[in-house]
């Protein structure tokens, strides 16, 4: 067996990189805790949005992490990486407009509802998947309770947790569809709604419409971010074999 301390797996962010975006600068710092606390050393790839629409552009890569900061400015090249990461069995994460991404990338390309829409980006459309949420979660921290039995409840470790949000949109609509199409959803709100996702029989595919990034100051990474980093490394043995 490989020991994890000597592979380097490569992790693809996609999303349009800003100093702005405080989960954007808390990324790297997460990238160096996970190497120096955890060993597991991830080599991260910025790719924004609109060169993520290239073919394979994240083919390569051990891991994909759509990273919050919509709209993106290629909503097209942000699904093209999700279902690459989908199809191909790469760990992917999702987290908040990555959450977003992820259910309408999998509406669209495995439910067969192939109109509908993010509010943010198309807020005129029929059918809107992702809508303005009731009340605006900018800045907001609050419950989750996580689902026994459940990929996240596995990596966080428990079944309630506090998570931090920096967001205005979520989903309420076809989600009986989405259900019935294999995707899982394994986290919900105080008031039932929907903020975890994830798809059973994938190597590693999370979402979450909190933002795990902002937990803490940065110096020991979420469990999930963890998780992720973890699942990179063991895509890398399996699928390079050799040390990096």
């Amino acid at each position: 067996m490989t020991n994890s301390a000597t592979v380097t797996a490569r992790i693809a962010l996609v999303g349009d990189r800003s100093p702005s975006v405080v989960s954007h600068t808390r990324i790297p710092l997460l990238m160096d805790s996970l190497a120096e606390r955890d060993r597991l050393v991830l080599d991260a790839y910025w790719i924004p949005s609109g060169d993520a629409e290239a073919e394979g552009a994240v083919s390569g890569f051990d891991a994909v992490w759509v990273v919050p900061g919509s709209p993106y400015r290629s909503e097209e090249g942000v699904l093209a990486a999700i279902r690459t990461a989908r199809v191909e069995g790469i760990p992917f994460l999702g987290t908040c407009a990555g959450f977003q991404h992820a259910l309408l990338e999998y509406a669209r390309d495995v439910c067969g509802l192939v109109r509908v829409a993010h509010a943010e980006t198309d807020p005129d459309a029929e059918d809107l998947l992702i809508e303005p949420l009731a009340c605006s979660l900018v800045g907001h921290e609050g419950v989750v309770t996580v689902e026994p039995g459940s990929l996240a409840q596995s990596v966080i470790g428990s079944e309630r947790t506090v998570e931090r949000y920096f967001c205005a949109y979520g989903a309420s609509r076809h989600l009986d569809t989405l259900r019935a199409h294999g995707l899982r959803f394994s986290g919900y709100d105080e008031d039932g709604h929907v903020r975890i996702a994830e798809l059973p029989g994938h190597p590693f595919f999370l979402a979450s419409l909190f933002q795990p990034e902002l937990a803490g100051d940065g110096s020991r990474p979420h469990p999930m971010v963890r998780a992720l980093a973890r699942a990179a490394v063991e895509h890398a043995v399996s699928h390079r074999g050799q040390p990096v």
